[in-house]
């Protein structure tokens, strides 16, 4: 045997490897072994597309899923897409850490073992089926989905998995018989409040009455309650006002500027008894500007906007709950439908508004317009996806030449997402006043430094 023969070769990146051979990052070994192992992972996962895509039970693939689950030492139960996984670790506790182990990178544990309890929580995750769904099955989903985003969540982006699970739930919620649910306080209760959810109870909630009904608000204040909590944090340390100092600083104790009155009385020390003797107190200046700031904010009440409308309405809240501001609220579909009474409960807000229908921003801008009494204090934010009367765009240039501050607002949500009509967009770029689409922190900063 010559040198060459007798050197050993190296698998390049995705080949399989021969006798002899060192298998390379991404290749398939070519030990017996490690064959079988890969060969009864790709039964698991055609089995698994096979469920998803077809939903029918194939008895090859489904008795060989079981003989692969028992010969790693899984219970043939691990195969049942009809057992949630809490069921399946209340009965095989040993599972559980297992489980939640699976977002970490593969090491030494079985690949084949992994690979059957991989395919378990994308079944029962991401196979939703068609049809009715009823409360119990949305409630078993959303713990399934949990799952799924603990276990497996680590190795995506957080935000793609999210979104994904998130599109899932809302076709569930479509489906569900959501007033038969609602007419039981118990199976209403267990319901986990969501944007999707929310959505449909807005729809709906002119046709519920008694029980239902009160199922419906009972959900939506939960909702709007966390939402509220979350906002709070973000602006609670809101700063409203410039400083006044024409006005002298109130001489209480929480005034007190230490700092500065150490500084100017240093003069005043004593290195014999290693005293500072204070010749005078100093105070911060805490007086803000007494003229109000005015904010209006009209919100586009389309089935498209719900989610931005949801949380701008309780952002709108939080603000008129802050001093020195005064906050109106419109809605308007193709008509406008002044909500300033019932700005500081978003509660009482999100029952009056009526979703879906079409827009016409031209009629909202006419409730507005009046609002605008001192331009130079006020700031319009204007939440639409601006698929609108083109004619407001006129609106919006002379809102913006009477020294008013313009915020547009496409899409501030917890995905980002959303659709702006583009011609409008490029229109208030060129203008001066872009679109703000994204985070709601995105909105919340803008308005803090107009506040500022």
């Amino acid at each position: 045997m010559n040198e060459t023969e007798q050197e050993t070769t190296t698998a390049g990146p995705g080949t399989t490897a021969g006798p002899g051979t060192t298998a390379g990052p991404g290749t398939t070994a070519g030990a017996p072994g490690d064959r079988a192992a890969e060969n009864r992972r790709q039964v698991l996962y055609w089995r698994l597309l096979a469920r998803l895509f077809d939903g029918e039970e194939q008895p090859t693939l489904e008795s060989a899923g079981v003989a692969i689950a028992e010969d790693v030492g899984l219970p043939p139960a691990v195969l049942d897409p009809g057992l949630s996984m809490d069921n399946l670790v209340q009965r095989f506790p040993e599972l559980a850490e297992e489980l939640a182990g699976l977002g970490g990178e593969e090491g030494q544990e079985d690949p084949v073992r992994r690979a059957v309890l991989v395919t378990k929580l994308l079944l029962n995750t991401f196979a939703t089926g068609t049809g009715p769904v009823t409360a119990g099955q949305l409630s078993d989903w959303q713990r399934d989905a949990d799952w799924c985003r603990r276990a497996l969540g680590g190795g995506q982006d957080p935000g793609e998995m999210s979104g994904y699970l998130t599109r899932l739930e809302g076709d569930l919620v479509k489906r569900m018989r959501l007033r038969e649910v609602l007419a039981d306080p118990a199976r209403a209760r267990a319901l986990t409040p969501s944007m999707s959810l929310i959505e449909q109870l807005l729809h709906d909630k002119d046709n519920l009455s008694g029980v239902a009904l009160a199922s419906a608000k009972a959900l939506i204040r939960r909702f709007v309650d966390e939402v509220a909590e979350v906002l709070r944090t973000q602006v609670e340390k809101t700063s409203v006002g410039a400083i006044d100092r024409s006005v002298p600083p109130k001489r209480v104790f929480r005034n007190l500027d230490i700092q500065r009155t150490v500084w100017k009385n240093l003069t005043h020390y004593n290195p014999e008894d290693r005293r500072l003797y204070v010749d005078r107190l100093y105070y911060r200046h805490t007086a803000r500007r007494t003229t109000p700031a005015r904010l209006v904010v009209v919100v586009d009440q389309s089935g498209s906007m719900v989610d931005s409308m949801v949380n701008c309405t309780i952002l709108a809240s939080i603000f008129a709950g802050l001093p020195k501001v005064d906050v109106h609220l419109v809605a308007y579909d193709t008509r406008a439908l002044d909500l300033t009474p019932w700005v500081h409960d978003p509660f009482e807000v999100l029952l009056r508004t009526r979703l879906g229908g079409g827009t016409d921003g031209t009629a909202a801008m006419a409730l507005a317009r009046p609002k605008i009494a001192d331009p130079e204090n006020t700031v319009l934010v204007w939440i639409s996806d601006f698929y609108d009367n083109p004619a407001l765009m006129d609106d919006f240039r002379s809102v913006h030449r009477s020294g008013a501050r313009l915020i547009p607002v496409g899409s501030v949500n917890s995905s980002g997402r959303g659709s702006v009509n583009p011609t409008f967009r490029q229109r208030l770029k060129e203008q001066g006043t872009p679109v703000i689409s994204g985070h709601i922190r995105k909105l919340v900063f803008e308005l803090k430094n107009f506040l500022a």
